[in-house]
């Protein structure tokens, strides 16, 4: 895909926001900064970049932007929290709506909406709330177990549980990070991601990164730092799967209600493509995923960014 067609005027003033208040503002400035250096390349030369703090309402009202770049990660940032006061400034933004970013940003909420299509496999699982009994909603699911925060990205707060002995120490490092957490069956198998990217409104898939960690599983460290993570581009599936992938990432993208861009992480056993979850703002750094997969279907970084941008308004 060559030549992709401004949308937004290239005198438009343009925050891009970066930072935040979650545990990935690190990640998010790093984003940020990607973003805003490639709209300066593109062109638009009242893009801005903009850190986020507990003032960004009134740093918004205050810098009459047109639109707002959203390159934030992690809670109030891809929770629907940003995406809210936009609507209220009525700024338009790019990516997911209020909606959909704050179902995807909830493990839980992801998989009941996606448990209402029969033809997306979703590994078996709990969700404990607090002052529930860790052991007795667990007592159906098979060893070894893996815990999540319910929101939360980056893998924080995740950790292997290999025995009931080690659940309860698992269960109160992810409740440092949410109050509910996740509990999954652990499976070993291919580790896939595919972002979903829009073109006039019209979602499609890119090419599918297989990820083979050099950790025991794809965590903070494997995610981003250089040489820690093997990426495979395209995967090495059967075309037959390749297909079944994309096709169950663009109705996961479509059944959540996202616009603009995703990206569908999945875990392919035995056949078997298990989503794992929607991230409704995918990483934009040099080691991020999104941007490798755009590049294996010849879209160059910038040309990303450009898709992306001209989702703003289309996020009802």
């Amino acid at each position: 895909m060559q030549n992709i067609i401004s949308k937004v005027d290239k005198n438009a003033k343009i925050a891009v926001l970066a930072g935040g208040m979650s545990s990935e503002a690190e990640v998010s400035m790093r984003s940020g900064k990607g973003c805003y250096d490639a709209l300066k390349r593109l062109g638009y030369k009242n893009a801005e970049l903009v850190i986020v703090d507990k003032n960004i309402a009134q740093t918004l009202q205050n810098g009459k932007y047109d639109y707002a770049y959203n390159a934030l990660h992690g809670k109030y940032g891809e929770d629907g929290c940003i995406q809210g006061v936009l609507e209220i400034l009525r700024i338009p933004y790019s990516g997911c709506g209020v909606m959909a970013s704050s179902v995807c940003m909830n493990k839980e909420y992801t998989k009941r909406i996606l448990f209402t299509d029969s033809e997306i496999p979703l590994i078996k699982s709990v969700f404990v709330r607090k002052g529930d009994d860790v052991k007795e909603k667990t007592k159906d699911l098979k060893y070894p177990l893996i815990t999540k925060p319910v929101s939360e990205g980056s893998s924080f707060g995740m950790t292997k549980v290999n025995t009931p002995d080690e659940l309860e120490k698992a269960y109160q490092e992810a409740v440092k990070y949410n109050d509910d957490v996740l509990i999954e069956e652990y499976l070993v198998g291919i580790c896939a991601t595919v972002g979903v990217l829009e073109c006039d409104g019209e979602p499609f898939a890119t090419e599918i990164l297989e990820l083979r960690p050099k950790n025991e599983w794809y965590d903070y460290e494997a995610k981003y730092t250089k040489g820690m993570t093997e990426f495979i581009l395209p995967a090495e599936l059967s075309d037959e799967m390749t297909k079944r992938v994309k096709n169950i990432a663009v109705k996961s993208h479509k059944i959540a209600g996202c616009s603009g861009v995703s990206r569908v992480d999945f875990l392919i056993v035995n056949d078997v493509p298990y989503v794992l979850e929607i991230n409704t703002s995918p990483g934009m750094t040099e080691t991020s995923d999104l941007p490798a997969q755009a590049a294996a279907m010849n879209i160059s970084y910038d040309e990303l960014v450009q898709l992306i941008l001209n989702s703003v308004g289309l996020n009802k």
